[in-house]
């Protein structure tokens, strides 16, 4: 399956954004030494927290949630290597906005990532205004001004089956805000990628978006499920589903596929 094009946007200029740099370690890689889907959201989030700072609203806009993220592999980043990270906005509204990351690497590797990051009041723990002055910032990268949210995958997920896999929530996956942390889906997504190596061997879109928070004491189970576009999978508890995430190929035009 290599229907589906990337299509995130580019920075408008060479100088847009924040950008740093760090080796990858051991710790961020699989056996084979590819840096995996939840080493590249950590890096999400330090970035997220370095641009903040450098940018200056650490303290007018110091909290956001993730409701989605998208990762692009084009060349996958592998260790040892050097990475390369730079942060744009690519689209805002009064109190979200899509956050651009391109992760390249000394030795050519490509990752593309966008993530929907939602701005939130630390007390009562709901959507907040994004200040004046975030706002002016982030909107000087972009055109996109009133972004909507839309969801990209199905939240509905098939019928419970003994292919479940039953996660076990641990301590270290428990974030400030009380919640699974976000790096810690992926982890659980790449339970799942050995049974489906083909993917790893192509580019390919990793997705996911988060429904409602995790909590320590929810027992979690992992559907998957495969409807034509890739490998798909659902968060689930008793209650509800969390999440949902897809993995699929795509095409990039800097990669010859013939």
């Amino acid at each position: 399956m290599t229907d589906a094009v990337s299509t995130l946007p580019d920075p408008p200029d060479k100088a847009a954004g924040y950008t740093t740099r760090w080796p990858v370690r051991a710790a961020d890689v699989d056996r084979h030494g590819r840096l995996r889907l939840d080493g590249i959201a950590r890096y999400l989030q330090d970035i997220a927290w370095e641009d903040l700072n450098a940018s200056g609203f650490v303290d007018s806009d110091p909290a956001w949630i993730v409701r989605r993220t998208v990762i692009e592999v084009i060349k996958p980043v592998r260790w040892p290597d050097h990475v390369t990270l730079r942060r744009w906005c690519s689209g805002v509204s009064t109190r979200w906005a899509n956050m651009r990351v391109r992760i390249t690497s000394d030795a050519g590797g490509l990752i593309e990532t966008e993530a929907f990051w939602i701005n939130v009041d630390e007390k009562a723990g709901t959507t907040a205004r994004i200040s004046d002055s975030g706002f002016a910032h982030l909107a000087a990268t972009t055109d996109q001004l009133r972004l909507r949210w839309a969801p990209m995958l199905d939240a509905t997920p098939p019928q419970r089956s003994a292919g479940d896999l039953t996660y076990p929530i641990r301590e270290v996956d428990i974030d400030l805000l009380m919640h699974m942390n976000n790096a810690a889906y992926w982890q659980a997504v790449e339970q799942f990628l050995p049974a489906h190596s083909g993917l790893l061997a192509q580019p390919y879109r990793a997705i996911i978006e988060y429904n409602a928070p995790i909590t320590g004491d929810q027992s979690l189970h992992i559907r998957s499920g495969d409807r034509g576009t890739g490998l798909e999978l659902w968060f689930v508890t008793a209650e509800k589903c969390h999440a949902a995430a897809q993995i699929s190929a795509i095409q990039h035009p800097s990669v010859n596929t013939e």
